[in-house]
């Protein structure tokens, strides 16, 4: 299924993932350049405890908003090449020396529905396009799974705490000691770094960070595609 959705992208091009105008490679000039801006530390406000320190490379407004929810729920698979660019950007500006140790990106992960529903595992498949830009520029960047989705009750109705207290109950880890004990090891002399398309309130990145700490995994940052202006609640 997966194959075929690609199939039909490559044969199918659609217009601009951002604004729609007509663009051969899903990105028009205007569009690429959201994706061009700095990256810069982000952080909601208020914070909820164990949340790592978090790169953004946009808000999610405007086009940005656009391209993600184009490739996430609309299936434009064409735009898995530029946004995955963009996410090792966001890694770059977190860890910017390549001779500083290796990088493990952890997606966060999808639920069994949410992948059966978009034809795969969003997430996964950018931080394997991101590890591969890092590796073209020298970094030794690696992808790992180490953690796996539950199903999520519905956060629509909850408020900041009920909603943390969900994502804490979302993820497990996977029991597989040999790749945890390397995980541990490149986090003392690398970066481990949680990659997720937006951040908001946290709560998902801060539930990752510390089901990952009770294996004695340190994440060394997150990195996300962008990340909305949040007012206290």
């Amino acid at each position: 299924m997966e194959l075929l959705a690609a199939l039909v992208d490559l044969v199918l091009p659609s217009g601009c993932g951002g604004c729609g105008a007509s663009a051969r490679s899903g990105l028009c000039a205007g569009c690429a350049s959201v994706l061009a801006q700095p990256p810069a530390p982000a952080r909601p406000t208020p914070a909820p405890p164990g949340l790592p320190a978090c790169v953004a490379g946009a808000e999610y407004d405007g086009p940005m908003r656009e391209l993600i929810l184009g490739y996430k729920e609309r299936g434009r698979r064409d735009l898995t090449p530029v946004l995955g660019h963009a996410l090792a950007g966001v890694v770059r500006a977190g860890w910017p020396d390549p001779g500083a140790g290796p990088v493990v990106l952890v997606p966060v992960p999808a639920t069994a529905a949410a992948v059966r529903a978009r034809h795969g595992d969003h997430m996964h498949r950018l931080a394997r396009r991101a590890a591969a830009d890092l590796r073209g520029r020298g970094y030794h960047a690696a992808v790992a799974t180490p953690l796996r989705a539950l199903p999520r009750v519905d956060s629509a109705q909850l408020d900041r705490e009920q909603r943390a207290a969900a994502a804490h109950a979302a993820f497990v880890v996977r029991p597989a000691a040999s790749r945890l004990a390397a995980l541990r090891a490149i986090a003392d002399r690398g970066a481990v770094v949680l990659v997720d398309d937006v951040l908001t309130t946290g709560a998902t990145l801060a539930a990752a960070t510390r089901r990952l700490l009770e294996h004695e995994i340190v994440v060394t940052f997150a990195a996300s595609l962008a990340a909305t202006r949040l007012r206290g609640r």
